[in-house]
């Protein structure tokens, strides 16, 4: 009898150390065959439309399809090899193909609009009424009442788009792991902290080389940057990073400007006027031009502080003996000159954040503001021995969720963190509700021999950031799992998780996880007050850079797609992307001089590698990431109000929105928690401070 393929392994534990790349093909072929078959007997049933026999099979059709793809997708993210690389590229048009034609199957459509019709879908209430409402808006803003010869072209820019997405995301994968810079001279890395130092040497062993090797892995790169007192080792790794596929092989330029041509026309073929308005529709933001007026008035909300910061960072360079301020000297002197300000730096606080410590803290923070217990679980269905399996119980013991994590880097892994759901849970017939699972992966500095994995408050923050994105996906109570959980509008996503990172600042909670990995000591009450008050250190230069990315990100779509679109038909050769690759970049390097100190710093951005807009899915998005921090802030005040443990508030967070997925529209969810609009003076307090008097003046 032949073997079962893992990935259609039935059950809800994944058997992830059995698959291989072997199994990717066959495995999602027979997927999406199936698929294909239960599509077609529905849209061709002869029974008078239902729920139950229409929207929900529909639903659950949809459901078991991504639960048997996401395995593959998630290995090629974090233990990519050549072979499975190969093999998911194989099948990958066919499952962009799949989504493609979903909502261009014209019976399955008539269908729909059928039972939309009767009375039953009339008497629809809640969840259901919603859930519907928003499938027939999703198959119209997909095309499902375009000709065909307008369906046909839309299913081919999706499968194309698929590919390029894909494509860039593995530049750089590929770009990153192939660069290494061998230091033979130890006088060239002095004022780079130890622990980094000898993570440098134990790479060159690896290689049987002498020395110290760096890396492009974050880890790697973000202590040479911070602490190398050679300018020139700063410069050289700094370019090398920023410069990430412009250019050879792995050249990103031209994948991105024919990605941004096919969005272009793929909004022009649905009716909208640009790429912006076709995604933000469904959105908080409503909108390109709204999303657009945000990024304006946080902007100048914001420019007194950045030109301080600005004007400070000139000041202290040329105070060193510096020439002038350059990209390569920015997060040098920043932690420099923190640590004169404030006597403080991220290497002081690292013994106190040992990653074991701030899990089992944010564990007991979670039990005792929202009535949730973690516990650990030992399994062997894993990809790699680093990954560790949790549950999430609520207060009767009833299993809501669990959650793989993964937390540091492999060359075979993508850079950065995120957390993905594996599957989504509903009712079951007994009144029960089937958990949830989901895995939350990061990059952070890895552990040294017997020594545990040291973080710095950044991570500390990350940490609770995607456990924040877990908990909207573990805990989530909506009926319709297309609509629970995460998959919520995207500028509403990062609101939970962002939240999160409240309580990483907040005294009361550090106590639970935050003592000196070898004497236990408790976190000093000096180290702390240090800390806070070094928090909004440079605040304005940090938020000027993130609305520097989401104006580019709306620009490019709403100004340069169309231009480049017209400027040469989307059919045309390699050698036209090549081209606008060219005039990609002039655009990109123009829209960044508002938010540089200087030309240089301009030009050395990070387009090129920026997977969030080119293979993450936050094209047209990326203002969401401030956007959810005006609501993450201001949701917070209560807690802050009526204390951060309070078991009454948490509970009524749960209840009001980290259960509720997209149950309601997110501003009436926002309401029903604090009973008002959102209000940005929270965050601009938090982040800033109060508004500068004199932006000339230097303090050193």
């Amino acid at each position: 009898m032949k073997p079962e393929n893992p990935l259609l392994a039935p059950g809800f534990r994944i058997p992830f150390d059995r698959i291989e790349a072997g199994h990717v093909e066959p495995g999602i072929r027979t997927a999406l065959e199936e698929a294909q078959s239960n599509i077609d007997a529905l849209a061709s049933d002869a029974a008078p439309p239902t729920w139950e026999n229409t929207v929900k099979r529909l639903d659950d059709v949809v459901d078991r399809l991504s639960t048997r793809i996401t395995p593959a997708t998630h290995l090629v993210a974090v233990a990519e090899t050549p072979e499975l690389r190969e093999a998911y590229n194989v099948v990958l048009p066919d499952i962009s193909a799949f989504w493609s034609r979903l909502p261009l199957n014209e019976a399955l459509w008539s269908r729909i609009k059928a039972f939309a019709d009767t009375a039953e879908a009339q008497d629809l209430t809640g969840i259901r009424e919603r859930h519907l409402a928003k499938t027939l808006k999703e198959f119209r803003r997909s095309g499902a009442d375009l000709p065909e010869e307008g369906k046909l072209r839309l299913q081919n820019i999706r499968v194309e788009l698929a590919q390029l997405e894909q494509k860039f995301s593995e530049n750089v994968l590929d770009e990153t792991a192939a660069f290494e810079l061998l230091v033979t001279n130890g006088d060239r890395l002095a004022g780079v902290p130890a622990a980094a130092l000898r993570r440098a040497r134990s790479r060159a062993e690896e290689n049987g080389e002498d020395g110290w090797l760096l890396t492009l892995d974050f880890p790697s790169v973000e202590p040479i940057l911070k602490y190398a007192e050679d300018r020139e080792l700063r410069r050289e790794i700094l370019i090398a990073y920023s410069t990430r596929c412009r250019g050879g092989e792995m050249d990103n330029r031209p994948v991105i400007a024919r990605i941004l041509r096919l969005r272009d026309e793929m909004a022009s073929v649905l009716g909208y006027d640009s790429f912006p308005d076709y995604k933000l529709e469904d959105r908080m933001a409503r909108s390109g031009a709204n999303a657009i007026g945000f990024e304006r008035d946080m902007v100048d909300r914001c420019s007194p502080y950045w030109n301080r910061d600005v004007e400070q960072l000139k000041h202290y360079a040329v105070s060193l003996g510096l020439d002038e301020l350059r990209p390569w000297d920015v997060a040098y002197l920043m932690e420099r000159l923190r640590k004169e300000k404030y006597d403080i730096d991220d290497e002081e606080l690292r013994p106190y954040f040992p990653l074991d410590q701030v899990l089992s803290g944010m564990f007991e923070i979670v039990r005792r503001t929202f009535g949730f217990q973690v516990d650990e679980e030992a399994i062997a269905e894993v990809w790699h021995p680093d990954v560790r399996h949790y549950r999430i119980l609520d207060e009767s013991g009833a299993h809501l969720g669990s959650f793989y994590t993964d937390w540091f880097p492999r060359k075979e892994k993508r850079q950065g963190a995120w957390m993905n759901d594996f599957i989504t849970g509903g009712p079951r017939e007994d009144g029960g509700f089937d958990p949830h699972l989901g895995v939350i992966c990061g990059n952070f500095t890895p552990p040294e021999g017997d020594a545990p994995a040291l973080l710095t408050h950044r991570e500390v923050e990350t940490t609770f950031h995607e456990f924040g994105h877990l908990l909207h996906h573990c805990v989530s109570r909506v009926e319709v799992k297309s609509r629970a959980g995460i998959n919520v509008a995207w500028d509403w996503v990062e609101l939970p998780s962002q939240f999160m990172e409240n309580w990483a600042w907040e005294r009361e909670a550090l106590d639970l996880f935050a003592c000196h990995h070898e004497t236990g000591d408790p976190f000093p009450d000096a180290l702390y007050e240090k800390m806070v008050a070094a928090r909004r250190f440079m605040g304005g230069w940090v938020q000027m850079r993130q609305l520097s990315f989401g104006t580019v990100d709306l620009r490019l779509h709403s100004e340069l797609a169309p231009r480049l679109r017209s400027s040469a038909p989307v059919d045309a050769d390699t050698e036209v992307d090549e081209n606008q690759g060219a005039t990609l970049m002039d655009e990109v390097r123009s829209c960044f001089e508002s938010f540089s100190p200087s030309p240089e710093f301009a030009a050395l951005h990070l387009i090129t590698s920026f997977t969030h807009l080119f293979s993450g899915g936050y094209a047209a998005g990326y203002y969401s990431y401030l956007w959810s921090e005006v609501l993450d802030a201001d949701v917070f005040t209560r807690f802050r109000d009526e204390g951060i443990f309070n078991r009454e508030t948490g509970r009524d967070y749960v209840d009001h929105i980290l259960a509720c997925g997209d149950s309601d529209d997110p501003e009436a969810l926002f309401r029903g928690f604090l009973g008002r609009e959102p209000d940005p003076t929270a965050l601009l307090e938090r982040n800033l401070g109060p508004l500068p008097v004199n932006t000339d003046v230097f303090v050193g």
